[in-house]
């Protein structure tokens, strides 16, 4: 079991005796754990110790019926749906910048995973009500997670929602078993006694899904167990957005116990950019979960340690979010703004 290691007042414990977020939200009690891992890739590391407060989570990633009553009540348009900005991408070629995302296709042969080119397709007219690009809908697929969304569409949904985008300790230490240490948010076997937990990537990658779950692309929220906290979809089926920028690495470990962090926030925007991209530079937040995508042939990353860099512009036919509340809501947000 999780010790829990009373930091300082600051961090709670108890449970609230209501539920002000209502059903749709999991009350995870603050704590202390080792965040990251030793065990997997170079950002991931080192493991160390980490204490977050209390807070609310989404019980399950933001949906296609969820995201449609935001814009219906805002007239929010996403990033996927304008046109780049030329001066923010010096050096693209001018028939590449028009409204679009990356949208997954499967090779239709055996094809080396050494390049995502092979499969990865900015596709025009892609977006959040167009998964697959132009022709396709989300009609039938509500309850699905919503993808095609940048980081800033999906804070804007938690604004209008009265909550916010969680941090990525406060994600990982809600994802992770109640086993310390478990190497998957259920335990230490993928696939404990042939059960599928998460919708994730079976067979070789990019080219073979055996589509052993049941899915070969998103799947319906809740559709796999819940973790130890009661929340659906921490693992596989999109990654979720963060508030944190990205850094190559975890900070080590405290020396003593009065000297954890308590919730941490992340690395500095300045050090997010990614070295390889010469031209233009976008800042990069951190993704949770793995995804559909992840494979144990290419993406290993289907593990609440696991963590990726997304550019803040960038939006993919894989990649959702979900939110979280630090306070309780305010009346107005309770009475129109309750998600169903």
């Amino acid at each position: 079991m999780r010790p829990e290691i009373d930091i300082d007042a600051a961090l709670q414990h108890t449970t609230p005796h209501r539920k002000p977020w209502g059903d749709n939200m999991v009350w995870i009690p603050g704590g202390t754990f080792r965040m990251g891992s030793n065990r997997h890739y170079p950002e991931e590391a080192p493991a160390h110790r980490v204490a977050v407060a209390g807070f609310w989570i989404d019980r399950a990633p933001v949906t296609n019926s969820q995201f449609a009553r935001f814009v219906a009540a805002t007239g929010h348009v996403t990033l996927a749906e304008f046109p780049p900005d030329p001066k923010a991408y010096p050096g693209a070629l001018p028939h590449m910048l028009y409204a679009g995302s990356l949208v997954f296709r499967r090779p239709l042969e055996r094809v080396h995973a050494d390049h995502w080119g092979h499969w990865w397709n900015f596709m025009k007219g892609a977006d959040w009500r167009h998964p697959l690009g132009p022709g396709s809908t989300i009609e039938g697929i509500g309850d699905h997670p919503v993808v095609h969304v940048a980081h800033q569409d999906a804070l804007a949904y938690a604004r209008w929602a009265g909550k916010d985008l969680p941090t990525e300790a406060e994600w990982e230490f809600a994802a992770r078993s109640e086993e310390e240490g478990a190497e998957f948010a259920w335990g230490d076997d993928l696939h404990p006694g042939g059960k599928m937990m998460a919708n994730t990537w079976q067979g070789q990658f990019p080219w073979q899904n055996l589509t052993q779950d049941g899915y070969e692309r998103t799947s319906p929220v809740g559709a796999f167990p819940a973790n130890d906290h009661g929340l659906y979809d921490m693992i596989g089926n999109v990654w979720e957005w963060t508030s944190d920028w990205f850094s190559a690495r975890h900070q080590p470990d405290a020396a003593k116990p009065c000297c954890i962090p308590k919730n941490p926030r992340g690395g500095e925007e300045n050090q997010s950019y990614d070295p390889c991209q010469s031209g233009s530079r976008i800042p990069r937040k951190v993704l949770k979960g793995g995804s559909y995508l992840c494979a144990p042939n290419y993406c290993r990353r289907y593990r609440p340690a696991a963590r990726h860099p997304q550019p803040t512009d960038t939006s993919t036919c894989h990649v959702g979010f979900r939110c979280v509340a630090r306070n309780q809501p305010k009346l107005s947000l309770r009475s129109h703004r309750t998600e169903r």
